[in-house]
């Protein structure tokens, strides 16, 4: 058995050790309003996900000008250097940054830099040092954790509110273009609900609903059209049969009756698998 010294000096090498791997850690932020995530090393291949003006990002890897980064929320992705600079280290964990970021977060806002140039942020981008808001609204964490509770109504509301008229686009999270994924987790995070960004990795969290009348406000309802079943689908219900979702089958942002009996809600039916409760209230 070790002595007690002997494990003392290995505890103190791998803090060394852990001290170092932070130390060499990179960090990125994105400096364009939407920085598009990509599945390979090139501007051709299919968006994933974004990281949004202000957010941090890890660095895994790099291949000539592209970076493969991982967000706050895990979620990894190919950036080009051009969407981000390098943050000086030392970083907020990356728990305590993205929606969870003490500084005021975008609800759709207009800032204006030192220089006098302004630009428009989507909902969920940071506004960021020397950064002036002068039009549209933002809130600091606080703010937004009163404003927004973990309530099923007020998460419905705010994805009918902040997404209303938006266009399906792949790998998308504001309502500047947003898929179906995105909607749910960018409106439970602005409520303080963390929940993955994919469908199927949504699919595996909170707890399985029995049947479709069992549905409450903020349930998620998962839908396939693989022949494996993989979850390909996913909407917010608003109590009984209806949902809103961003979808393509309608372009983008819909409310839909799923006992309407249209086509469009005849297949999604047909392709429903189950439904997951999210909310422990509910």
């Amino acid at each position: 058995m070790p002595s007690e010294s002997a494990r003392a000096a290995a505890d103190a090498g791998r803090d060394q050790e852990d001290r170092l791997a932070g130390a060499l850690t990179e960090h990125v932020t994105a400096i364009a309003a939407i920085a598009p995530m990509l599945c390979e090393p090139d501007v051709k291949t299919t968006q994933v996900s974004q990281l949004l003006h202000g957010h941090i990002a890890e660095v895994v890897e790099r291949n000539g000008l592209w970076l493969h980064v991982k967000g706050a929320d895990a979620y990894a992705g190919w950036i080009h250097q051009g969407y981000v600079v390098t943050m000086p280290e030392p970083v907020p964990p990356l728990s305590e940054t993205g929606w969870n970021d003490p500084r005021p977060l975008s609800l759709n806002c207009t800032v204006r830099d030192e220089h006098g140039a302004t630009r428009k942020l989507p909902l969920g981008a940071l506004v960021t040092e020397g950064q002036e808001r002068f039009g549209g609204l933002a809130m600091t964490l606080e703010e937004r954790r009163n404003a927004f509770p973990p309530a099923a109504d007020s998460i419905t509301a705010s994805a009918m509110t902040f997404f209303e008229g938006t266009s399906y686009e792949w790998g998308g999270l504001t309502p500047w273009g947003c898929d179906c994924s995105g909607l749910v987790s960018s409106s439970f995070h602005l409520h303080g609900v963390h929940v993955p960004r994919d469908a199927w990795m949504q699919a595996a969290t909170g707890k399985p609903v029995d049947s479709m009348h069992d549905l409450m406000p903020a349930d998620l309802l998962f839908f396939s059209d693989e022949p494996d079943g993989k979850i390909t689908h996913v909407a917010i219900s608003l109590g009984g049969m209806k949902v809103v979702h961003l979808a393509l089958g309608r372009g983008g942002y819909a409310v839909d009756d799923l006992e309407h009996g249209d086509e469009y809600t005849d297949l999604l039916l047909k392709r429903f698998r189950f439904a997951r409760r999210i909310l422990a209230e509910n």
